[in-house]
C-alpha cells in the first residue's frame, strides 16, 4: 500500500478544484468552479532566483447554465494568479462553450472545439470537473419541487452510461423503463 508518511515526508504540491453552485434567474443555475495549484517548496528559476512556496495557478470559472438542458448561457474567468503574463491571454479562451449543451460527450466536444494550445490544461480540467457537478447541482435545483414524471425521466435518461450505476442494462435504467 503506498500511503504517505506525512511526519517524514513534505508535502510538495497541492491541486484543489472546488465547484459550487447557486440559483440563477428564473430557469438558470450559476456554476462557480475554482482550480488552485500550490507550491509547498521553495523552487529555482533558470536565471537562479529562488521562488518561495507559492499558488501557481488560481482560475475561477463561472457558467450560467439554462435548465433542465444545461446549456450554457454565458460565461467568464478570472485568473488571479498565474505562473506567467502571457497565460492572461487565454482568458476568452472557453468563450465557445456559449451554447454548449452539458450532456454526454461534453469533454470531448470541448477538446474538438477548443484546441488545447488556443487555451490551457488547466483551464479544461476545471471545465470537464464542473460539467458533473454542474448536472448534480442541476438535479438539486430540480428537485426542490414536486416534479412531473416526464421530467424526470427526461433528467434521470440523460444519466444512461454516465457510471456503473446508471448503465445500459443496469438496474436503475431499468427501474425508469419500467416506469413507462
Amino acid at each position: 500500500m503506498i500511503v504517505p508518511d506525512r511526519k517524514k515526508q513534505r508535502k510538495i504540491h497541492s491541486r484543489m478544484i472546488n465547484t459550487v453552485i447557486y440559483e440563477g434567474k428564473t430557469d438558470t443555475i450559476i456554476a462557480e468552479g475554482e482550480l488552485l495549484d500550490r507550491r509547498y517548496c521553495d523552487s529555482y528559476r533558470p536565471d537562479g532566483e529562488i521562488r518561495p512556496p507559492h499558488p501557481v495557478h488560481n482560475m475561477i470559472l463561472r457558467m450560467e447554465l439554462h435548465l433542465p438542458e444545461l446549456t450554457i448561457m454565458d460565461l467568464e474567468v478570472e485568473m488571479p494568479t498565474t505562473p506567467n503574463e502571457a497565460c492572461m491571454e487565454i482568458q476568452d479562451s472557453l468563450a465557445p462553450l456559449v451554447g454548449m449543451r452539458i450532456a454526454a460527450g461534453f469533454n470531448a466536444k470541448v477538446r474538438k472545439r477548443i484546441d488545447r494550445v488556443k487555451t490551457c490544461t488547466h483551464l479544461q480540467t476545471l471545465v470537464a470537473a464542473m460539467a458533473s457537478a454542474s448536472f448534480q447541482g442541476a438535479w438539486s435545483a430540480m428537485v426542490r419541487s414536486p416534479l412531473e414524471l416526464k421530467t424526470y425521466k427526461a433528467m434521470t435518461s440523460r444519466l444512461k452510461d454516465t457510471c456503473w450505476a446508471w448503465r445500459d442494462g443496469g438496474p436503475l435504467i431499468k427501474k425508469i423503463k419500467r416506469t413507462d
